[in-house]
C-alpha cells in the first residue's frame, strides 16, 4: 500500500466563478502538500517541519482534533464511528502547510482509501475567517468506491462567505488521472450552481528542490489567500452584493 501513495507537491490553481447574484471570476496560483499520513512521521524533507519550525511547516495541531495529538487515529477513529470500515487504507491529506509559521487554510481534504488503493470517503476541513471549523464527510450511501468526476453531495451547515446564506448545498466532485489531481467543489441553491470552485494541479515529488521551486514562485502565498479573500470581498461589495451575518456555528463539528 505505501509504495502506491508518495508525498509529493501539487502546483497548479484555484479558480471561483460566482454566477447569482452577480458574476465575479477569479483564478490564481496555488499549491499544496498532498502526504500519506502512515509516512508523516518518518518524513524528512529539507525546508520542512513537521511540528516544528522552518520555511514550511505542517502542524498536527492545525488538523483534526486540533490537539497536537497524531492524525492517523483520529481520522481512523472518525471513519470507524460513522461505519465507513470499508476506508481502511492509506489516508493521503492534501494541505496548505504554514509558511514561515504563518497559516490560512480555507479547506483541507483527507482522501481516505481502502487496501486496494480505492477512494472511499473523503472529509473536507473545512475554516473561515472567523477562526471557525467544521467537517464535511462524503461517501457514497453504499460504501462503494468514489471514481473520478461522480458526484457527493452535503448539506452547507457552515457560514463560509458572508455574500452566500447558510443554506443549499456542496456538491464534490474528485479526479486523479495519473500526476493531474482536480477538485471540485459547487454550491447550489434553489437548483441553481451560485459558486463553481475548481482546484487543480500536476504532482511533483515532495524534496527540497520541489520547496525551494514552491518558493521562488509563491513565496508569500499563504499571506496572499487572506489577502486575495478579503480584495475579492471588497468588489463584491462595490457590486452591492447582499450581505448575510454570520450565524452560530453548527452544533456539531462534523456533518455527512
Amino acid at each position: 500500500m505505501s509504495g502506491r501513495f508518495a508525498a509529493s507537491v501539487c502546483r497548479g490553481a484555484v479558480m471561483h466563478e460566482r454566477t447569482l447574484p452577480a458574476h465575479n471570476r477569479f483564478t490564481y496560483p496555488l499549491a499544496t502538500l498532498r502526504i500519506p499520513l502512515s509516512q508523516l512521521g518518518s518524513l524528512r524533507v529539507p525546508l520542512l517541519g513537521i511540528d516544528r519550525p522552518n520555511v514550511f511547516s505542517l502542524r498536527t495541531r492545525d488538523h483534526g482534533a486540533r490537539d497536537g495529538s497524531p492524525l492517523l487515529p483520529w481520522i481512523r477513529s472518525l471513519l470507524a464511528g460513522h461505519r465507513l470500515d470499508e476506508a481502511d487504507g492509506e489516508v493521503v491529506l492534501q494541505t496548505m502547510p504554514r509558511m514561515f509559521g504563518f497559516l490560512f487554510n480555507p479547506v483541507s481534504f483527507w482522501f481516505c482509501h481502502d487496501r486496494s488503493g480505492q477512494l472511499r470517503a473523503v472529509l473536507a476541513e473545512v475554516s473561515n475567517t472567523f477562526g471557525e471549523r467544521h467537517n464535511y464527510l462524503v461517501a457514497h450511501p453504499d460504501r462503494r468506491p468514489i471514481l473520478p468526476g461522480e458526484v457527493l453531495g452535503a448539506a452547507k451547515v457552515f457560514h463560509v462567505s458572508p455574500f452566500f446564506p447558510v443554506s443549499g448545498e456542496y456538491r464534490f466532485r474528485f479526479d486523479s488521472h495519473g500526476p493531474v489531481v482536480g477538485i471540485s467543489i459547487d454550491y447550489w441553491e434553489d437548483g441553481q450552481c451560485r459558486l463553481a470552485t475548481r482546484l487543480s494541479g500536476r504532482e511533483e515529488p515532495l524534496d527540497g528542490a520541489a520547496l525551494l521551486r514552491w518558493l521562488a514562485h509563491l513565496p508569500l502565498m499563504t499571506f496572499g489567500v487572506v489577502a486575495r479573500i478579503h480584495w475579492q470581498a471588497l468588489r463584491l461589495a462595490v457590486k452591492r452584493v447582499p450581505f448575510f451575518r454570520k450565524p452560530l456555528p453548527p452544533s456539531t463539528g462534523i456533518s455527512s
